[in-house]
């Protein structure tokens, strides 16, 4: 048919109805590819802060004021890249923290957040998800003990 016959009339209802399709389908996965990124950048954060705990535990001078300095830089490095756990864990292993002089010590931090789904994607979103960051830090060898 010819234009003239009224032939890209009928056309035009066929794509509106391709875009009635195609728009929500494509609204969905940009949707979902930015819901990935705030999930994978919220685990980056969660493992920013474990290496800041670690580090923060490294530079103590005994085990008990190591502990205390992973908490807090870990929950300030949350805070400040503003990721709001619902719960936060952080567990410090200083089992290597007291070697002799001359060896090496380490420590190592593991930070648990779980993130309510709603802040992270969509207000109202059921469901949590609990990211979890290690990261293990040396202690100087020939640092004062």
């Amino acid at each position: 048919m010819s234009s003239a016959d009224g032939g890209d009339r009928h056309e035009e209802g066929s794509v509106a109805l391709e875009a009635a399709i195609i728009v929500p389908a494509v609204l969905l996965f940009v949707l979902l590819a930015i819901a990935a990124g705030r999930l994978q950048t919220a685990g980056g954060t969660v493992d920013a802060a474990a290496r800041a705990a670690a580090r923060s535990a490294s530079l103590a001078r005994t085990a008990e004021t190591a502990r205390q300095a992973a908490h807090s830089a870990a929950e300030e490095t949350l805070k400040q890249q503003g990721v709001h756990c619902g719960s936060t864990r952080v567990e410090v292993d200083t089992g290597r923290f007291s070697v002799p002089l001359g060896e090496t010590g380490q420590v190592t931090a593991v930070v648990r957040c779980t993130v309510p789904l709603n802040d992270l994607l969509l207000n109202g979103l059921p469901g949590s998800r609990t990211m979890t960051g290690r990261f293990t830090s040396v202690v100087d060898r020939y640092r004062g003990r």
